[in-house]
């Protein structure tokens, strides 16, 4: 019972930020089976960049659905959904 609960709640607030289920799901699953880019958004240009294991603000970058942020599975894969890579 406390399941269904939790789960009411979590469509609620899914559903207050405005964001499909599906789309959450999609970007977890990615990271799940190991897909390691970020696709992150740039918050004061709104730029999609990629970021690699390794680059230098790898470690430091978030990925937040909310706002459009995804994990990719390879580079071939972010350039053609439209992200460039990041310079550092």
């Amino acid at each position: 019972m406390e399941a269904f609960y939790l789960a009411v709640i979590a469509a609620g607030v899914v559903g207050y930020f405005g964001v499909e289920i599906g789309d959450m799901s999609a970007s977890f699953a990615s990271f799940a089976v190991g897909c390691n880019i970020k696709g992150n958004v740039s918050i004061g240009t709104g730029e999609r960049i990629y970021h690699m294991p390794g680059q230098e603000y790898y470690e430091e970058t978030k990925i937040s659905p909310l706002y459009g942020e995804r994990w990719f599975c390879s580079e071939a894969e972010a350039r053609a959904a439209g992200w460039r890579r990041a310079r550092k």
